[in-house]
């Protein structure tokens, strides 16, 4: 699957919102019903057919059954700039962060604050901590904390992939000749990242592979006891389409704040060692479980 990025903006959100919308629901029927329902598509679910243990193994992808919070992946975001500051910090802080077989061999983290448009999500800002570490021989970068604003990109995000999504407000922009990253959470101010607006270009091939070394993360979700876990697994995740239109560079500041929600102060800034700010078109595939903690050998 290939992004439209032939096609106006308005064009490309129109297209792929209607093509994510239509395919989120297996359940829904092709004729609409001119009723009491007010013409809504009428999941077969309700017409009348019997749910069978079969049609929920058919159907389920997520829930609600007959209405899931989300469309299918892949996920594509449109047009989207950000701001990614690279800094290091403490060996020690960082290995108790990443779990094995991942091995961190630099302790380099990097803070990213987005401004997503997503069709069949919608638009919003996103924060990513991540930390580069290594996958066997493979560079990868593991994600043990993100923050977005938006309903369904945290469920979406932590039900699929499994990235550790929280709900708060990351806001990223232009102000005057500088580029501005914050991130709040429960009204306190927990990072704030600045850099000279469009000061220095990067090369797109550069930047491009940057952006396309695979994430990591701990996939967790609870069992019905709330205690024990149903599914423990490390999820290796890519995008197969990285479309960068622009990526610049420059001067650059970045403050940390403490708070025992969002623990990001937690690994100190030791020297910072790159900032980026880019605009581009993704498209983010289904991950693939590369780790299991609970299979028995």
């Amino acid at each position: 699957m290939n992004l439209p990025i032939n096609l106006s903006r308005r064009d490309v959100l129109v297209t792929a919102g209607v093509g994510l919308a239509a395919a989120a629901s297996p359940l829904f029927a092709q004729s609409s019903v001119g009723s009491s329902t007010g013409g809504i598509f009428l999941p077969d679910s309700i017409g009348g057919t019997p749910l069978t243990p079969e049609g929920v193994r058919q159907k389920a992808f997520a829930m609600p059954l007959h209405a899931p919070a989300y469309a299918q992946p892949p996920s594509a975001f449109l047009d989207r700039p950000s701001l990614t500051i690279s800094y290091r910090t403490d060996l020690d802080l960082v290995r108790a962060l990443v779990p094995e077989p991942l091995v961190v061999k630099d302790p380099i983290v990097s803070l990213s604050f987005l401004s997503m448009v997503a069709p069949g999500i919608g638009d919003y800002y996103e924060f990513a901590q991540s930390i580069s570490c290594f996958l066997g021989d493979e560079a990868v970068s593991f994600r043990p904390l993100m923050v977005a604003e938006n309903v369904t990109a945290i469920m979406l995000g932590r039900e699929v992939w499994g990235l550790p999504k929280k709900f708060g407000h990351p806001r990223v922009g232009q102000n005057n000749e500088s580029y501005i990253g914050t991130l709040e959470y429960d009204g306190a101010v927990v990072a704030r990242a600045s850099m000279a607006y469009k000061s220095r270009k990067v090369d797109l091939a550069e930047a491009t592979k940057a952006m396309r070394v695979p994430g990591v993360v701990l996939k967790i979700i609870p069992d019905v006891d709330g205690k024990t876990p149903r599914i423990a697994e490390l999820v290796r995740f890519e995008y197969s389409t990285v479309d960068l239109k622009e990526a610049w560079t420059g001067a650059a500041s970045l403050d940390l704040f403490n708070h025992e929600a969002v623990p990001i102060a937690a690994l100190p800034i030791r020297e910072i060692v790159s900032v980026r700010h880019t605009l581009g078109n993704y498209l983010l595939e289904p991950g693939k479980v590369v780790h299991d903690y609970l299979k028995r050998t």
